[in-house]
C-alpha cells in the first residue's frame, strides 16, 4: 500500500510548507494548497485520506469550503486550523462533519496524533461508503413490485400473506422473493434483514 496522502490547505506558505515537511517526514505523501479554489480546481479531493484545513483563507473561507466538501458523495476526514479561538466556527465545523479543530500555533505531536485518527478513520469510512454502494446498486436493480415484496419480507409476512395484500398469485411471490434475494446477493430473509441494517446501508426503508 502507498503512502496515505494528505491535503494542507493554508494560504500562509510558512505554515503550509511546515506541515508538508512535518508529514512527509512521517511518511505521508503532503500536498499543499494555497486556498479552496486550488484545492477544488484540482478535482482529485475524495482521493486524499484526510484534509488539513485553514479556517480563515484569503478566499473562500474554511468553513464554506467545509460545507462544499460535505455535499460530496464522499468526503475525507478533515482537521480544521485557525490562529483565533473562535468557538461559534469550531462548533460549525464539527457540525459540518469535521474531526477535529486545533488552534495555532499548534502542537506538532499532537497534529501528526489527529492525521494518524483522520487516516484510521478514512480506511474506516471508506470501508462502510463502499458497502453503502454495493447496496445501493443491489437496491436499484429492483422492479417496484420486487421492493414491495421486499419491504413485506423483512416485516415478516409468509408468502401466503404477501399473495392477499399484494392480489397476486403465491406463485407469483415466490418467484418476486427469489429474484430479490438473487439481486441482493443473499438467501435467506434474516440475510437481506442483516445486509439493509448494517452500518453505511441505505435505502433499505425506501
Amino acid at each position: 500500500m502507498g503512502a496515505k496522502r494528505l491535503a494542507i490547505i493554508d494560504d500562509d506558505e510558512a505554515v503550509r510548507q511546515s506541515l508538508v515537511w512535518l508529514l512527509e517526514g512521517q511518511g505521508y505523501q503532503a500536498v499543499g494548497y494555497d486556498g479552496g479554489e486550488a484545492f477544488l480546481a484540482a478535482g482529485d479531493g475524495e482521493e486524499y485520506n484526510g484534509i488539513v484545513l485553514d479556517l480563515r483563507l484569503s478566499g473562500i473561507s474554511g468553513i464554506v469550503l467545509l460545507e462544499k466538501l460535505s455535499a460530496w458523495g464522499y468526503c475525507p476526514p478533515v482537521i480544521m486550523l485557525t490562529a483565533h479561538g473562535d468557538v461559534p466556527h469550531a462548533v460549525a465545523a464539527l457540525k459540518l462533519g469535521a474531526l477535529d479543530f486545533i488552534e495555532k500555533p499548534f502542537d506538532d505531536v499532537h497534529l501528526l496524533e489527529r492525521a494518524a485518527a483522520a487516516v484510521a478513520l478514512d480506511e474506516q469510512n471508506r470501508e462502510r461508503h463502499g458497502y453503502q454502494r454495493k447496496v445501493s446498486a443491489a437496491l436499484a436493480q429492483l422492479t417496484d413490485r420486487e421492493r414491495e415484496v421486499m419491504q413485506l419480507v423483512l416485516a415478516g409476512k409468509l408468502n401466503k400473506q404477501i399473495a392477499e395484500e399484494l392480489n397476486i398469485s403465491m406463485k407469483t411471490v415466490e418467484v418476486h422473493r427469489s429474484r430479490v434475494f438473487e439481486k441482493m446477493g443473499v438467501k435467506s430473509a434474516v440475510e437481506l434483514a442483516g445486509m439493509l441494517a448494517a452500518p453505511g446501508a441505505q435505502g433499505g426503508k425506501a
